[in-house]
């Protein structure tokens, strides 16, 4: 299958040597053939290393390594001024982790034909979060908390399993981003909310790694609901 919008799927990675192969590998099966970028935060753990490897077998898989661990946000603004700069349609982003499912990257193509920004959603129908215990209980409650207080008309603001059709964007970027760490990707839905974008959901089904660890500081979650207050009071 052929497309014609150059799409350019994105991660970021910190000790994902566990994971990177099998997700260079699936990502690059896709029916939309599109092209990878992955930037890594100086793994220890040797995720560079892995990744160069896998570009001798897979063409248009491009490697940033960065001195230090700088962070999600600044990594998502690298990936999205290097897709301005080599011209690409069409923006997705996405962990390294295996838990957003590759195989729906054509869903997100397919959808972002007629929508400037799309979001994979665990929290509409058809949608499917598979995490247990607290972690479930503060993603959903959180996410409608975060709806509650910011009265947008949307189900999901943290995952960062989401597209962006970059012609339709043409006076955004995520540099207009001032939120770090977590709280950039629903600080990321607030701006385009504001530009009057369309925020289009489509079902998602988000599920815990098998290997590695999360990076997610139990601070950054509390953080997180503080920085609603903060969006809350600009918007």
């Amino acid at each position: 299958m052929s497309y014609k919008k150059k799409v350019l799927v994105f991660i970021a990675t910190y000790n994902e040597v566990k994971n990177i192969a099998d997700i260079i590998s699936s990502i690059k099966s896709q029916p939309v053939n599109p092209d990878l970028l992955i930037i890594d935060d100086n793994s220890p753990d040797g995720t560079s290393i892995e990744i160069k490897k896998m570009q001798k077998k897979f063409n248009n898989t491009f490697l940033i390594e960065r001195d230090g661990k700088l962070g999600l946000d600044t990594a998502h603004k690298e990936a999205y001024s290097f897709a301005l700069k080599k011209e690409y349609d069409i923006l997705i982003t996405m962990d390294a982790d295996f838990s957003h499912d590759p195989n729906q990257i054509d869903l997100f193509v397919k959808n972002l034909e007629d929508s400037p920004f799309v979001i994979g959603s665990r929290y509409i129908p058809g949608g499917k979060c598979l995490m247990k215990g607290k972690r479930l209980l503060l993603s959903k409650y959180g996410n409608l908390f975060i709806k509650f207080i910011l009265k947008i008309d949307c189900n999901e603001f943290t995952t960062s399993y989401r597209g962006f059709n970059i012609k339709k964007l043409n006076d955004f970027h995520l540099n207009l981003i001032n939120s770090k760490g977590y709280s950039f990707f629903m600080a990321t839905i607030v701006e385009l909310f504001r530009r009057k974008f369309k925020i289009k959901e489509i079902p998602i089904t988000f599920k815990d790694r098998e290997k590695g660890y999360s990076k997610i500081p139990k601070a950054e979650i509390f953080r997180t609901l503080k920085n609603v207050l903060i969006l809350r009071a600009k918007k």
